[in-house]
């Protein structure tokens, strides 16, 4: 088993690497502007048709573009929702969502989040799902690249305010970057056994005689953007253990893969674009270093078994509950780990069955602020925030001006940093607590005690962080959890992304002081050691009271009594 698990997580890694090198070479460039003559005159005349200003913005102008740009996409697919019976492409002639779900909906594709309050084939149309969702799934993608491209920029340039467009930026990270991955990863899903088409549900008659339903729709194409985007909502309420989204073996590997690319790729482009790759490998080493501990201690959980089912006499050397055989436990394990890591959501395996210390690592993945990989873009940025963290604690400790590639931290930087680090803890904590001292939240939870905690800091993690899994035990399609988490999904976005954009601003002014031989070296053993130590500590800092409430006071209630 364990060497199993060796050669799972170390083929799947250098895989990722070796693909996301060439790619973060291209963003590079795109960072840069560097797209060519010809296609820099097609981006300029499919802007300025749209009426938009091509010319370089400064922080504040970035930042309304794309607010504007993303609360009028999330306004026009909660209308799109409510009134999908009134649109085409609905074969099973699906109703209008209820406000509150639809508002839900609406926000969570927007930010990135793709929670999903409902189960898909029983509620959406294929317009809705085509149209509305996975064209969300596009633009939430970009607008997270686009805020990173920014940041990297501040560390890049100097003694400017120009962080470039953010209508060319969109437009080139959707039409260079995801439309072509997921082109081509919608015909390998295919290929694979992945549905895609505009046919009714199928009515079939069973080996046994019984009736059955299968539904049909456009899944491939869905399927692609929704791991490449790291969003993470799936065409079926099974999301990746369905077998018409996640078929194979390979399949599941090619979805991990997937999940990984474009954040890794990420820390290569950042390293090109500040003229210094080990920055880049640096983020890098921190991120592996995490996610391999991470995925080690869920596999390590899950062959351990089930302590419900042992306390009961059963045989459950290893906890199969709740995970589909065609992956088995180190898959699903891996993937757990995964989706959580990289702000994703989408599961191959129910993690409310995981045993108590196994969903709790996914959980703590998305506490720490999903920066280990994180969301494509959102990831880079909140890993960049940590990094400044530590430089200013370890100029704090040498009694040195913190600096970082050649640029000063101040008060300011630190001041916005505050804020991107306490605004997440805040609205789960405050929701958890919320939800837990009325009888609208607690009604929804379905196991009692511990557990039934668990799911509702789980809820509250997922939707401030952006992910969008869920321990799905709780009941959340209320009006209660469809307008309180929807809140907390649209201050988790951009509550932090603002912050990380003011950052961009202060720093993008600043001149680049020469490195001397008392300035801190940001790369290395030493600093990858530091970074791991703070993202931790932080993460350990601010949620171990309520994990201790919740899977640890389970984890020890059933290993201790029984």
């Amino acid at each position: 088993m364990a060497s199993d698990a060796f050669l799972l997580i170390a083929s799947l890694l250098v895989a990722v690497i070796l693909l996301a090198q060439p790619l973060g070479q291209f963003l590079a460039r795109l960072i840069e502007g560097e797209t060519g003559t010809v296609l820099q005159r097609f981006e300029l005349t499919v802007a300025r048709g749209f009426g938009f200003n091509t010319d370089e913005m400064c922080w504040q102008q970035y930042t309304l573009a794309i607010l504007v740009f993303n609360l009028t996409g999330g306004l026009l697919l909660f209308f799109l929702l409510m009134f999908q019976d009134h649109l085409p492409l609905n074969p099973q002639n699906m109703p209008g969502l209820s406000w509150h779900l639809a508002l839900n909906t609406a926000v969570s594709f927007m930010t990135n989040t793709n929670w999903q309050a409902y189960s898909g084939e029983n509620t959406l149309s294929y317009f809705s799902q085509m149209l509305g969702l996975t064209v969300q799934n596009f633009l939430s993608a970009a607008s997270g690249i686009a805020v990173a491209f920014v940041l990297i920029r501040a560390f890049a340039r100097h003694s400017t305010t120009a962080l470039g467009n953010a209508w060319l930026d969109l437009l080139r990270i959707t039409l260079y970057v995801l439309l072509p991955l997921s082109l081509l990863l919608s015909l390998f899903f295919i290929s694979q056994g992945v549905i895609q088409n505009l046919l009714p549900y199928q009515h079939l008659t069973t080996l046994e005689g019984a009736s059955q339903i299968l539904p049909m729709g456009p899944v491939a194409s869905q399927e692609a953007i929704k791991l490449l985007g790291t969003n993470g909502g799936g065409f079926f309420g099974a999301n990746s253990s369905h077998p018409f989204e996640n078929p194979t073996a390979l399949s599941n590997m090619v979805q991990m893969l997937s999940i990984l690319l474009i954040p890794t790729a990420l820390c290569f482009a950042f390293g090109r674009a500040v003229n210094n790759p080990r920055q880049g490998h640096t983020l890098l080493w921190a991120m592996l270093l995490i996610l391999v501990v991470a995925t080690t201690a869920v596999m390590y959980a899950e062959v351990s078994g089930n302590p419900h089912l042992l306390a009961l006499g059963a045989d459950s050397s290893q906890n199969m509950e709740g995970k589909e055989t065609r992956f088995g436990i180190l898959s699903s394990a891996f993937f757990a780990a995964i989706t959580t890591a990289t702000s994703c959501g989408a599961v191959n395996a129910m993690h409310d069955s995981f045993t108590a210390l196994g969903g709790m690592i996914p959980m703590w993945l998305m506490q720490m602020g999903e920066v280990v990989f994180g969301g494509v873009g959102s990831g880079l940025y909140g890993m960049l925030i940590f990094v400044l963290i530590t430089v200013f604690i370890a100029g704090l400790m040498i009694g040195r001006t913190p600096e970082y590639l050649g640029k000063k931290i101040a008060a300011y930087e630190m001041k916005m940093t505050a804020l991107v680090i306490l605004i997440t803890p805040a609205l789960v904590l405050l929701g958890t607590a919320l939800a837990l001292s009325t009888n609208a939240g607690r009604h929804g939870i379905l196991n009692p005690g511990a557990h039934g905690f668990s799911e509702v800091l789980y809820a509250f993690t997922s939707a401030a962080n952006n992910n969008g899994s869920a321990f799905a035990g709780l009941s959340v399609n209320t009006p209660f959890y469809n307008v309180l988490l929807a809140i907390v999904m649209l201050i988790g976005r951009f509550s932090v992304m603002i912050p990380v954009m003011a950052i961009a601003g202060s720093m993008v002014v600043k001149k680049r002081q020469p490195e001397t031989k008392g300035s801190l070296s940001t790369s290395g053993p030493l600093f990858i050691g530091m970074l791991i130590a703070i993202v931790l500590l932080i993460g350990a800092l601010t949620f171990i009271p309520a994990l201790a409430l919740g899977p640890v006071a389970e984890h020890l209630t059933f290993n201790l009594v029984h």
